[in-house]
């Protein structure tokens, strides 16, 4: 077994930017020159989240009203007392949805579905410079 990692770097506008990461993740994939393994995707971050997701205009305005509905903006959060920040609701998002996610590697190709996309959400209050770590292990 061989490791192969890349950082990407990009700016975020926050408030629940979602960006579609999928051509960055292939891109690390060819140059790690492995045919088969395990792709991970680490967001560095505590008020970020990896998923995938058909990224069309429709799930893109869809997943933050859910989100306003399940963990709120506008509401009251302990974390806020602790840090003034008022990004507590960000840190309950991420916990949700987690920081990272693995992709089989087979034949020289990630293992997705045909409308399936890697996205990168940005679930805090502002914009932000932001890192994800690609770790390929394989051969």
């Amino acid at each position: 077994m061989k490791f192969y990692s890349e950082e990407i770097t990009f700016k975020t506008k926050g408030n629940c930017d979602i960006v579609n990461i999928t051509d960055k993740i292939e891109t690390v994939r060819i140059n790690s020159g492995f045919s088969n393994g395990l792709c991970s995707i680490f967001a560095v971050g505590s008020t970020t989240g990896i998923t995938t997701l058909e990224y069309e205009s429709g799930l893109l305005k869809d997943l933050p009203e859910l989100l306003n509905k399940l963990i709120p903006k506008n509401q009251r959060y302990n974390h806020d007392d602790t840090w003034g920040d008022g990004n507590g609701f960000s840190h309950l998002r991420s916990a949700l949805f987690k920081t990272n996610f693995s992709i089989p590697l087979i034949n020289s190709q990630l293992v997705l579905g045909t409308w399936q996309q890697v996205v990168f959400i940005d679930f805090d209050n502002r914009p932000r410079n932001r890192r994800i770590i690609v770790q390929l292990i394989g051969e």
